[in-house]
């Protein structure tokens, strides 16, 4: 930069001195600046060149300003060069590290279009590397649950599982994730393992409840049968045949549970749905939670939109209704409050609520309480005839009728099971608002 100023100023005093010396200083000064201007875009015009294809040609050898432009450019190119390589580097570890993974990875960008998929995609997938990059992925996998997987909002994850699109005996848990600006990431793992598993639980649990269904029945009948007949024996044994009795009955009970969770796990076609008087079944319900609940007098209430039915399965769906109602008498002191709600919310959701004023649910419990034999009390529990299968039947009751189970519940003022369900469930009746008490 000096050495420019000092050329500059040499030039012009040079170029003044020889004005005055001939006496045509304008000229000279002219001619001066003339030949600076095109010295300088020279320069610039072998900057330019080699800037065009800096790989190909020489840096241009200059002097003063230009010259340092040139070495500042040509330090700025070794440094993304160097840049550069180490991000390669990085690249190329991720890749390797992904393709050992054996859960398939794919990079999607903005418009769901493959950028980059590991090797255990085209085991899983099917996707063939490279000539799948730059397809969009619903064009390849075309099950209509991806589908609506990848029509999620794309700032939300999501999760499915369904058989593999190149062999059905694969069954895959295929999640989605967000990230950078737009992009999402495909993550698909092999559950085919934990699905054959699963489903040899479920058989066990089906044969086994199927064998001890009979026996129980038989047992039953022979106790029933002994205690009727008063002079078969002294006191102590009709209180043994009474509480033998009561346990059959109990066993009995956790068998249709687990027949009835078997079943509603295990299918794979949904049943025939119908409209379903929900209004009727309720009071139905409630004529047999009085019934139940005897001498402890409970003070059971139903206020339902007689308007209001449900397309559904009527069998199951009063199997759910019943275990929330069963449930609450249960844990409900005696004389106390269960009301029945049978609504239309204002969004249009169909809603049943069961409110009652029992012992109510502690808050770490209530993510775990729809789980399989899942007791908060187990002694207590058993003691008031709970299988521990009931909510875990109305979760997947209310998942097949495409709805979900809300608890609210507070220790010692009672809790609130609210069964929601969409809008496009909800069928009209002729009948009007009823209230029974």
């Amino acid at each position: 930069m000096r050495g420019d100023l000092w050329r500059l100023g040499g030039g012009l005093l040079l170029a003044l001195l020889l004005g005055l010396i001939l006496g045509q200083v304008f000229f000279w000064l002219f001619l001066f600046t003339l030949g600076y201007v095109l010295w300088q875009q020279r320069q610039l015009y072998y900057l330019y060149r080699w800037l065009q294809k800096p790989k190909q040609r020489r840096s241009p050898a200059e002097v003063g300003i230009m010259e340092e432009v040139v070495r500042q450019i040509d330090f700025m190119r070794q440094r993304h060069r160097s840049r550069k390589d180490k991000l390669s580097q990085y690249l190329k570890r991720f890749q390797k590290a992904t393709a050992a993974l054996p859960d398939a990875t794919v990079v999607l960008n903005q418009y769901d279009e493959i950028e980059w998929a590991n090797e255990a995609s085209r085991r899983l997938l099917g996707l063939k590397s490279p000539w799948d990059i730059g397809q969009r992925i619903s064009n390849l996998i075309r099950y209509p649950d991806f589908v609506e997987l990848m029509a999620l909002d794309r700032k939300v994850s999501g999760m499915v599982e369904l058989p593999s699109p190149i062999n059905p005996a694969l069954h895959l848990n295929i999640r989605i994730f967000p990230y950078g600006e737009g992009q999402r990431l495909l993550v698909v793992q092999d559950v085919t393992r934990l699905h054959q598993l699963e489903r040899m639980r479920r058989d066990f649990i089906a044969s086994v409840s199927h064998e001890l269904r009979t026996p129980l029945t038989v047992l039953r009948g022979y106790l029933e049968v002994l205690e009727k007949r008063k002079n078969v024996g002294s006191e102590s044994w009709n209180r043994s045949f009474k509480t033998m009795g009561e346990q059959v009955g109990r066993m009995q009970h956790l068998v249709e549970d687990l027949l009835m969770l078997s079943r509603l796990e295990s299918r794979d076609k949904k049943p025939a749905e119908t409209p379903v008087a929900v209004p009727k079944m309720l009071a139905e319900i409630c004529q047999e939670a009085r019934i139940l609940s005897g001498d402890r007098q409970h003070h059971i209430h139903l206020e339902a939109d007689a308007g209001l039915w449900l397309r559904g399965n009527e069998q199951e769906l009063h199997s759910a209704f019943s275990n929330l109602v069963v449930n609450a008498i249960r844990y409900t002191p005696a004389q106390g409050n269960i009301t029945l709600h049978w609504f239309k919310q204002q969004a249009g959701r169909p809603c049943l609520e069961v409110r009652d004023t029992g012992e109510g649910i502690a808050a770490e419990h209530l993510p775990r309480v729809t789980e399989r034999f899942y007791r908060i009390d187990k002694d207590r529990s058993r003691k008031r005839g709970g299988t521990g299968l009931g909510l875990a039947i109305v979760k997947h009751v209310l998942s097949h009728h495409e709805a979900h189970l809300e608890i609210e519940s507070e220790l010692g003022k009672g809790s609130v099971f609210r069964c929601l369900f969409s809008s496009g469930r909800g069928q009209p009746s002729k009948v009007h608002l009823s209230k029974t008490g």
